[in-house]
């Protein structure tokens, strides 16, 4: 009866309280000269933003902004609108009779309430950033490096603590190298897995940059665990734009310039003559021309782009659909992409909101023209004063080796390839009680490439000695997908639940073909008839096939208790066609946890300067079973050169005979990796990350050989070695500034990794060192190695002669034994920008840094080859240098390849348009590689690391980074 009461007097006075405070607004209202007001609410970065509340102080008279942010409100004279959004700081303003109409309001982030807001993609679901217990970075996309962007995977340079983005070329139609936490195989893939809006094994460049909501990065094995054997290389999961809940649309465009910035200074053609009168060297043939190859292979380049972009949408349903063209020009001559791609999305819901559909297709076309990257050695080679045209208006041909006119090879061929990409999902959510939801995604994904090759007779190299030579080829894979997985959300007091438990199927499929012929008696069909040339050989025409099948089961329980203690352990069972019929089947568990000490009474004195310190750790075991690849496992047999007689059929018939031993074990690399990470916030400006890791893999794939007999074939592929990586990474986000007209703020990623080969060999294989990095094809290097894999050193080890000095003659003093000479994995790396914004002008900068690491300059070993002149050029500096060797490798060549790069500098205003329907207009200019800080003395110290038959070296095969002016703009209506 006591508590009947005690909540009767409660309700009534509940009543009261809000009805007094009715008839005092009403008042207010009776005595107060009344005005409407209308506005808009953007973010800080003019993004209009729905459901924000605005009421007046004091009373509950309010409204909220509509999808587009728009709102309309009465109010009194003196009265004050408060603004309040989760996530933001409130801000409030006075009415008044000189009020500014429409107001445009923009609310800035709040820092200790983004951490607890912020969703976080974890694969098969979110999580808030708070709740986090893995080590996973998160990027919007307003934080995406910008530019002339040629592959999505760029996107991410200098942006994510351990992440290692290297553009090994400028060349337009190539893209970049991932490797997060160093590489975890010898012979597999290293690239981390991509999953596009919840689709797993997804090309990067199937989603365009424009269409990026934001990217989160799984580090750890606690978080990669999810993904079983195919997460051993870290997860890139990226979300796009998939529902636009507004009515708008946007254009965006740029325009961009780009030129060469940096080549090697060869000799003219008037100091190679002076050398030759000067050295009275006799038998030089002076051929009158007066030429800069690699100049004459280079232009400069324009590119643009244009991004037109629609969504219409309310919180039933809606559509979003864009389209991009992009046409990238390259610094050398004859190379350029075009790419035109689309995209489209719905969603729709039912039953009161409980079910979701959501369909979607992503397509891109890509057209370029390879590059026959000999043209760059040709051009190093060829003497200056041998003219591009000879007297005749033809090219000039002077025979020897390697000798040939780059602009011919780069002008006498036709090469023209295509690649067509296609993702296409259906995804439908339904909630089946509260907390409890079902998910069913269902994706088909598409990859062909189409090429077309065609050497006139009258070409050089292949061209004339084959009489013409046409060659087309088509290759394509299909991924079709299925993922299908219940959640279950509950919370109970101080405690949150977490549950999830799902089934995954996924079915590969790769085909193609290819055909080449010789003997052309016309040049007029290129590769559009290669019937009709009449010289064909064994293997010039050839198809294949292949499948494979993942199956896999997965789970994965959270449990938060009074917000401050994070449990999270996932576990899940992958079967896999490629892997051997005693490891069909692969477990992959995890757990992780963490600790918000921040949140503990003991810590509320450092409240004022600690806003936030949190303890993660992580352990976890991933696979890697891209080195498999498909049928491995078994004994195969192949169409032999041989041929015999059979007398049955009066036939010769092709031999088939074992080129591949069966192996029963067979299994994927298995990474075994523990995740130190403390995150913190201080005085409400900064925000860091720290975090420590220890990754061992075992299981290695490589191909080793074996005894004949018993073994039908000497080689197999089998599972020994064993790799560690250890390392440290650090992230500082700071907001140095932050008023209504000045908004500065910082990112500063740092990262060092130390890799090393633990074992090769095992009682059954056994190899002690694999030499790798050929240097075959360069003068005087015909089977000569570079480097060593071997166990106590990392892969890409550079491994040679000492150069301890030079004789009296100039000649190289090597030491007596190979050693170490360094190795190609960098012991830091960098990435470190700022954002500036005052009123209407912004401006940002991005940079990043390589440190450490070594890269050999075959390129510059080649040159400075005292036989080199007077046929050949050298390099105005070895003429100065006193060197009189040939080519020889040594340490001398082995450069320390640190940079530090000026990756993009932009500057930008805001328009205000919106008399004229124009909500956002920004006009901005952009400068790309402005300048790189080095040492080393090639082209460009950024050299790609991928693989190992040349990882890090740099051999006439660069292809110039050009500096990139671009001039945009950017519309929202």
């Amino acid at each position: 009866m006591r508590l009947f009461c005690k909540s009767f007097v409660y309700k009534q006075a509940k009543k009261t309280f809000i009805f007094c405070l009715l008839f005092n607004s009403i008042l207010i209202f009776s005595q107060q000269e009344i005005v409407e007001i209308k506005g808009k609410v953007f973010d800080n970065e003019n993004i209009p933003i729905p459901s924000v509340s605005i009421y007046i102080e004091g009373t509950t008279i309010g409204t909220t902004t509509s999808f587009d942010g728009d709102f309309t409100i009465k109010a009194a004279i003196n009265n004050t609108l408060v603004i309040s959004y989760l996530g933001f700081k409130t801000k409030k303003i006075l009415v008044t009779k000189e009020i500014k109409q429409p107001l445009n309001i923009n609310l800035e982030p709040n820092v200790d309430s983004l951490e607890e807001v912020v969703i976080v993609s974890v694969g098969y679901g979110t999580m808030r950033k708070s709740d986090l217990t893995g080590a996973i970075s998160s990027i919007s996309s307003k934080d995406l490096r910008k530019g002339v962007i040629t592959s999505t995977e760029q996107v991410l340079q200098g942006k994510v603590a351990g992440l290692s983005v290297v553009q090994g070329s400028g060349d337009p139609a190539s893209g970049a190298t991932l490797r997060l936490r160093g590489g975890t195989s010898l012979t597999a893939s290293n690239n981390p897995l991509v999953v596009v809006d919840g689709i797993p094994g997804v090309d990067i460049n199937t989603v365009q940059p424009s269409e990026i909501l934001s990217v989160d990065v799984l580090k750890d094995a606690s978080s990669a665990a999810i993904y079983g054997s195919r997460g051993a290389n870290g997860v890139i999961i990226i979300t796009t734009n998939r529902e636009g809940r507004s009515k708008s649309m946007s254009y965006s465009s740029f325009f961009a310039v780009g030129k060469v910035n940096r080549r090697l200074d060869m000799l003219s053609a008037n100091q190679w003559r002076a050398y030759i009168r000067d050295n009275n060297i006799q038998g030089a043939t002076d051929f009158g021309g007066n030429t800069n190859w690699p100049e004459a292979l280079e232009q400069t380049s324009f590119s643009q782009s244009h991004t037109l972009a629609f969504s219409s949408g309310d919180k039933k349903s809606g559509v979003r659909s864009s389209v991009t063209f992009i046409q990238n020009e390259g610094v050398i001559k004859t190379t350029n992409l075009q790419r035109l791609s689309g995209s489209l999305s719905a969603y729709q819901y039912g039953l009161n909101d409980k079910l979701k559909f959501q369909i979607g297709l992503n397509t891109s076309t890509d057209d370029w023209q390879p590059l026959n990257y000999r043209i760059f050695q040709r051009a190093y080679n060829l003497s200056p004063v041998i003219p591009i045209y000879d007297n005749n208006g033809d090219f000039t041909s002077v025979g020897g080796t390697n000798y040939e006119n780059p602009v011919e090879i780069l002008t006498n061929r036709t090469a023209k390839d295509k690649r067509h990409r296609l993702l296409g999902y259906f995804k439908g959510e339904l909630d089946v009680v509260t907390g409890l939801k079902a998910v069913i995604n269902l994706s088909y994904e598409l990859n062909s490439h189409k090429g077309n090759l065609y050497k006139p007779t009258f070409a050089v190299l292949e061209g004339n000695t084959d009489k013409g030579f046409g060659q087309k080829t088509l290759g394509e894979y299909e991924n079709r997908q299925l993922e299908t997985y219940l959640t279950y959300d509950k919370e109970i007091g101080n405690h949150r639940f977490n549950v999830l438990g799902g089934y995954s199927y996924l079915e590969n499929v790769y085909e193609g073909f290819g055909s080449l012929r010789r003997g052309f008696s016309t040049d007029l069909f290129e590769y559009n008839n290669l019937g009709a040339g009449f010289d064909y050989q064994s293997g010039d025409v050839y198809s294949y096939k292949g499948q494979s099948k993942l199956i896999s089961f997965y789970s994965r329980a959270n449990y938060t208790l009074s917000n401050k203690y994070m449990f999270t352990a996932t576990v899940r069972w992958d079967g896999s066609s490629r892997f051997g019929s005693n490891n069909k089947w692969g477990l992959f568990p995890s757990a992780s946890f963490a600790w918000k000490i921040s949140d503990e009474e003991f810590m509320q004195s450092t409240s004022k300067w600690l806003n936030n310190l949190k303890f993660r750790i992580g352990y976890g075991i991933t696979g890697n079973q891209d080195g498999i690849g498909e049928y491995k496992s078994l004994s195969i047999m192949g169409a032999g050169s041989a041929s015999y007689y059979d007398a049955v059929n009066d036939l010769w018939q092709t031999a088939f005979t074992p080129t591949q031993n069966p192996n029963p074990n067979l299994k994927w690399e298995t990474t075994e990796q523990i995740n130190i990470g403390i995150d913190f916030s201080l005085f409400d400006r900064l925000n860091g990350t720290l975090e420590v890791y220890q990754k061992n893999t075992s299981d290695l794939l490589y191909t080793y050989s074996v005894p004949q007999p018993p073994f039908l074939v000497g080689t197999m592929l089998a599972n020994v070695g064993d790799l560690s990586n250890r390392g440290i990474e650090l992230t500082l986000n700071t907001n140095i500034i932050s008023t209504d007209d000045l908004q500065i703020s910082s990112d500063l990623v740092l990262a060092s990794n130390k890799q090393r080969i633990e074992k090769l060999s095992n009682d059954q294989f056994e190899t002690d060192e694999v030499f790798g990095g050929s240097l075959f094809g360069l003068p005087g290097m015909s089977n000569q190695f570079s480097q060593i894999i071997k166990e106590g050193f990392p892969v890409g080890t550079f491994w040679g002669y000492e150069a301890l000095g030079r004789d009296a003659n100039g000649r190289f003093i090597l030491s007596q034994e190979k050693t170490d000479l360094g190795n190609i994995q960098p012991k830091l790396t960098l990435g470190f920008g700022m954002n500036f914004k005052y009123k209407h002008f912004d401006a940002s900068f991005l940079t990043s840094g390589m440190f450490g690491q070594k890269v050999l300059n075959a390129t510059g070993m080649s040159l400075w080859d005292r036989n080199r002149l007077p046929a050949q050029n050298v390099p105005d500096a070895f003429l100065e240098s006193g060197i009189n060797s040939d080519a020889t490798f040594s340490s001398y060549w082995v450069e320390d390849a640190s940079f530090f790069r000026l990756q993009t500098l932009t500057i930008g205003y805001n328009f205000n348009f919106e008399s004229i329907g124009i909500s956002n207009a920004r006009l901005y200019a952009t400068g790309e590689n402005l300048f790189v800080i080095t040492g080393y003395t090639g082209i460009d110290p950024e050299v790609s690391t991928s693989g190992l038959d040349s990882p890090g070296i740099d051999r006439f095969n660069f292809y110039p980074r050009p500096t990139t002016v671009s001039l945009g703009i950017n519309l929202s209506f």
